[in-house]
């Protein structure tokens, strides 16, 4: 469904260490991927990259037409961040700001 919560992405300094963070605190399950990892939360996963001084936690919404959304962004005040993203199975994904700056993503599923 468009607009639904589809995944979560946390950047932070150390990835194993929060890996093992909020697995310890959320009972979540944790599987090593490229220097990072998946949390599996039951709901929906969250992917946790390292190296990243920004200690971003980005909400991706999903979108049945991720050009139609991007330039629903654009009309509305916010922007475009970046280059659209083709990741395989898990679909096309873009990193976007609202109005007042605020990161969020868009994501189309296969």
């Amino acid at each position: 469904m468009a607009g639904e919560p589809s995944f979560i992405e946390l950047g932070v300094p150390d990835a194993d260490r929060a890996g093992r963070f909020y697995s310890g605190l959320f009972g979540w399950p944790v599987e090593a991927m490229g220097g990072g990892g998946i949390a599996h939360t039951g709901s929906m996963d969250i992917g946790i990259h390292g190296d990243d001084r920004a200690a971003l936690l980005e909400v991706f919404f999903s979108v049945d037409d991720l050009e139609a959304s991007m330039a629903r962004v654009t009309e509305l005040g916010g922007a475009v961040a970046g280059e659209v993203n083709d990741a395989g199975d898990f679909g096309r994904w873009v990193e976007c700001d609202d109005d007042q700056g605020v990161r969020f993503g868009l994501r189309q599923a296969r």
